[in-house]
């Protein structure tokens, strides 16, 4: 089957390959992608940055997202069935949608919603469990707290900020003019253009704030918070819960410790707290989740789709900000230009 594999680590390291269809476990539901979609990610992923903690081993199919069609299923799989229409985020260390066919873990797999295309639902599972991890399992928010969600236009924050507004939170967001009439229709109540002002200067008294920024922008977002209040980061720095949530020995808890000391610190100063963000597949959330983008609550924003032989070029779109809103999508449909 064709595919895009991560030959070595490194900028130059995805190439497109011939490779064999992957074997069928007796828990594993075999798909036939449809689509897939471009995460930051998968540049990660392709760069080696968690290679100490994700230990994959080149070369390996690159992809976190996929829709598409099963075409058969292990001995122990009852939910699943040749036929049926399904999306996931397959688990860390069995990647691999940006390939003809892949093979997922049951438990990863969810049933693609009917209201979206397979093109739309493949830009859905990484950012919408993402969200719901975020916000409903680590920040647990509630009616009538205040969200802050930088880069909103993008796959992540458009996603986030729909949750936040569906669970009931006053939504602020940082993005640039050409975006707020986008930001504005998903929910965001307040809308910072980051070109013009210093959204620090302007916030306060935030429940919850969360960075894929990073440095300086991170630490900011510290003093917009409550006493109390949690600062999600998602580009790092990485904490000790990241390494126990990957299984990794306690010495590199130890490491991760030291790299987000200094964050750490500053929150603590203020009275906040920061917690590092490493999402994780999960299908039954997945489900959840479908239920919303069927029901309106939820919508699936997308940039721009590529064919699937253009996969490196819709990597690049994504790596060189070209991405004016949401997510790239890749798509195995013939008629795409």
């Amino acid at each position: 089957m064709k595919a895009f594999v991560v030959e070595k680590y490194g900028k130059d390291g995805v190439s497109a390959a011939d490779v064999p269809e992957p074997a069928v476990g007796d828990r594993d539901v075999l798909v036939r992608v449809s689509a897939t979609s471009i995460n930051p990610l998968d540049k990660m992923v392709r760069n080696g940055e968690f290679k100490q903690l994700l230990k994959y081993k080149a070369p390996f199919v690159l992809g976190h997202d996929v829709a598409g069609v099963v075409t058969r299923v292990g001995s122990a799989v009852r939910d699943f069935k040749a036929g049926d229409e399904v999306f996931a985020r397959p688990r860390d260390l069995r990647i691999g949608g940006f390939a003809e066919f892949i093979a997922i873990d049951q438990d990863d797999v969810a049933p693609k919603p009917e209201s979206l295309t397979l093109e739309e639902a493949a830009a859905v599972p990484l950012v919408a469990l993402a969200a719901w991890q975020i916000l409903v399992d680590r920040a647990r928010v509630k009616p009538g707290q205040k969200v802050l969600i930088h880069a909103g236009a993008g796959g992540l924050g458009s996603t986030v900020i729909q949750l936040a507004k569906h669970l009931g939170a006053t939504v602020a967001t940082t993005a640039n003019s050409r975006s707020e009439e986008l930001v504005r229709s998903l929910g965001a109540d307040v809308v910072i253009d980051y070109s013009k002002e210093d959204f620090s200067k302007v916030l306060s008294g935030y429940d919850v704030v969360l960075d894929s920024l990073g440095g300086a922008n991170l630490e900011k977002s510290l003093t917009v918070l409550k006493p109390g209040g949690l600062a999600v980061g998602v580009a790092g720095p990485p904490d000790a819960g990241f390494a126990k949530q990957l299984g990794a020995p306690s010495f590199m808890g130890v490491v991760m410790n030291l790299l987000s000391r200094k964050i750490r610190k500053q929150a603590k100063k203020l009275g906040v707290r920061y917690q590092f963000f490493f999402m994780q597949a999960n299908g039954s959330q997945l489900r959840k989740l479908g239920a919303l983008y069927d029901g309106g609550q939820l919508r699936p924003v997308i940039d721009r789709v590529f064919p699937f032989d253009r996969t490196l070029e819709a990597m690049a779109h994504v790596e060189q900000g070209r991405t004016k809103a949401g997510k790239v999508v890749v798509s195995m449909a013939s008629d795409i230009h």
